[in-house]
């Protein structure tokens, strides 16, 4: 691990979070076994990703973002609740542009009358934008993370942004099932159902660099980015992670989410 700590802080963000998408790879590479998986456990295991999320945006971004405030003389209230409203928001307008552009390649399809391997396509490459979008963020939390301990937050520490990109590496598992899978059912290929459902994730590694650049380079602006990853983590949870762990077995989506929770909070106080 001594390596690990030794890295440049950008080359830690960026192994962190390919980390985070080869987890996300290795979800999507159910498929190779799996045509389906029993809706009771990935319900379990989105509800524990959502668990994991909802710990990570507070001990790893939110509390950080409210230190820093304190220390570079800022409101600990109205800069960390602007950064926290602002990702939300980003998230549920990305959410309402992509329901948008579905609903019309819905309409299109019906007035067209697409065959149904076009049909499939688009289906796949709106499923994997959606995912893709979502995992802005989170690869944006982790850079922030490693780039706020190069920034000398006195509340960041390596143990804290390794925690946060475990965390996020543990919710990607099912998250690269819940992409891979439908399309397997669909009737896609085993290969290109594998190769969406991975790809999906590759753009946290970027996400990651950028964010650690961010963090070392305006540090003035720290505090909100962080806290901006934290509200853009909790509307993902909001947005999409628990409605759609709970259309059924809800109680097993609680106790996912429970689990996560305290999973998330145990490692970062292990680690931290």
């Amino acid at each position: 691990m001594e390596w690990f700590m030794d890295l440049n802080p950008v080359l830690q963000g960026l192994f962190a979070t390919i980390f985070t998408w080869a987890v996300t790879a290795l979800g999507a590479g159910l498929v190779f076994f799996f045509k389906s998986v029993d809706r009771r456990i990935l319900n379990t295991m989105l509800g524990f990703g959502a668990g994991v999320m909802v710990a990570a945006s507070f001990w790893s971004l939110l509390n950080p973002s409210i230190e820093l405030c304190a220390e570079l003389g800022y409101s600990e209230l109205i800069l960390p609740a602007i950064g926290f409203f602002a990702g939300g928001v980003f998230i549920i307008l990305a959410d309402k542009m992509m329901d948008k552009y579905s609903y019309g390649v819905i309409t299109k399809r019906d007035e067209t009358s697409v065959d149904s391997v076009a049909k499939k396509y688009k289906k796949s490459i709106l499923l994997v934008t959606a995912v893709t979008l979502h995992n802005i963020p989170e690869g944006l939390a982790v850079g922030v993370a490693f780039g706020g301990v190069a920034a000398g937050i006195p509340s960041a520490s390596i143990g804290a942004a390794i925690t946060l990109a475990l965390g996020i590496g543990l919710q990607n598992f099912p998250e690269g099932a819940a992409v891979s899978l439908p399309l397997r059912r669909d009737g896609l290929s085993v290969g290109k159902s594998f190769f969406y459902g991975q790809l999906s994730g590759l753009v946290e590694p970027i996400a990651g660099v950028l964010g650690v650049v961010a963090a070392i380079t305006v540090r003035s602006m720290l505090p909100f980015f962080l806290a901006f990853s934290a509200g853009a983590m909790v509307a993902v949870v909001g947005s999409e992670l628990l409605p759609e762990a709970s259309i059924e077995n809800k109680s097993l989506t609680t106790i996912g989410l429970i689990l996560g929770f305290i999973t998330m909070m145990v490692l970062d106080v292990a680690l931290g």
